[in-house]
């Protein structure tokens, strides 16, 4: 059950979490439920500190072999 919770707190501070969350791509009250976990002593899942962006590629190449000389291959072909 989530409960609403009214803080009061100055407006240079509200602008910086707003910017900080949007950066990270959560809510701001998605932050705060963040920090008062930690408070508690649970820890952030590993997946849940990730950006969206990052969070879509996890396990793209799953099941792939990719060495270093692919991937130097691969710059090379790029940077010609």
């Amino acid at each position: 059950m989530q409960t609403k919770l009214t803080l009061r707190v100055d407006d240079r501070l509200v602008r910086q979490a707003k910017a900080y969350a949007h950066h990270r791509g959560k809510s701001v009250s998605g932050i705060v439920a963040d920090y008062f976990a930690r408070l508690g002593g649970k820890a952030e899942p590993a997946n849940e500190s990730l950006s969206p962006a990052v969070r879509s590629l996890s396990g793209a190449l799953a099941g792939k072999r990719i060495s270093r000389d692919d991937y130097r291959r691969f710059l090379r072909e790029k940077h010609r």
